[in-house]
């Protein structure tokens, strides 16, 4: 891999091998959720650092999808109810942060699910754009165990791939579910026999990384409900060249090289802020 950098998270009493990972090659940025021990429950500093991972990542003009998966054999057991024992923090707030940075995400992003997705780690799985589970994967969503009120947030989200009553049977009961419900509600997009999540993910994300970017981020705002973009869009397609590129590359029956990204739109904002304090606007 290109680059690989740990995330250690042993302040405060955690433990050290509790950590989120993350490498970039090829394009495809990947990060996973290790706390062996555990389950990989997040502890409350892997809550707090994934947000900031993030931005970094989406800043990275070497990344174009993420990808989000646990070590070994389990995706996410929710949270390390050990590690937020402080009456100061907020365990909600904080994956609800989490949860709602990887929604933010620009990029494409998929989970890859093996073993068990539950609580907190159904929250993150279900704010990726999609989800490809092996079978064997079980999901759930418990804070009826716990006596815990769901975040509206995270309602919202869950109801929107699922509909509301999958949503209100997995909230209601806080029962377990296989990657081939998980499939039949939407919860999961693709499920892979056992031992065939790696490499469908990676020949997957391969696809997404030769795509067009400029379409990708588009789709993922109109997707999300956003409606007052259009003009935004298309200023943004006219001066990337991808369309002029694509079409090109099919007629000469080429693979394309798309190269417009998600800097591109933000050096733009950034052109017309200081063009609009230039002029007074």
């Amino acid at each position: 891999m290109e680059r690989s950098d740990p995330v250690e998270h042993g302040a405060g009493g955690e433990r050290p091998h509790a950590r989120l990972e993350h490498a970039v090659d090829g394009g495809i940025a990947t990060v996973v959720i290790s706390n062996p021990a555990k389950r990989n429950a997040m502890t409350a500093a892997m809550w707090r650092s994934l947000p900031g991972l993030l931005e970094r990542l989406a800043a990275d003009p070497a990344v174009r999808v993420l990808v989000l998966t646990g070590a070994g054999d389990t995706f996410c057991a929710g949270a390390d109810i050990s590690s937020l024992r402080d009456p100061a923090e907020d365990p909600q707030a904080l994956a609800v942060a989490a949860e709602e940075a990887l929604a933010a995400f620009p990029l494409p992003t998929l989970a890859a699910v093996r073993g068990y997705c539950v609580g907190g780690g159904s929250q993150l799985a279900a704010a990726c754009d999609l989800r490809f589970a092996e079978e064997g994967a079980s999901f759930g969503v418990t804070p009826a165990k716990l006596g815990i009120v769901y975040p509206a947030s995270s309602t919202r989200r869950l109801v929107a791939l699922t509909g509301p009553s999958a949503a209100k049977h997995l909230l209601f009961s806080g029962e377990l579910i296989d990657a081939r419900r998980a499939l039949r509600t939407g919860l999961a997009d693709e499920v892979l026999p056992a031992g065939g999540l790696d490499e469908r993910v990676e020949e997957y994300t391969r696809v997404l990384a030769s795509r067009s970017l400029l379409t990708q981020a588009a789709a993922k705002e109109f997707a999300a409900g956003r409606e007052d973009r259009d003009a935004y869009w298309k200023e943004q397609a006219r001066g990337s060249g991808d369309t002029a590129e694509g079409v090109a590359a099919f007629l000469e029956r080429r693979a394309p090289r798309f190269t417009w990204t998600t800097g591109d739109a933000a050096a733009a904002g950034d052109a017309g802020s200081a063009g609009g304090a230039a002029t007074g606007g």
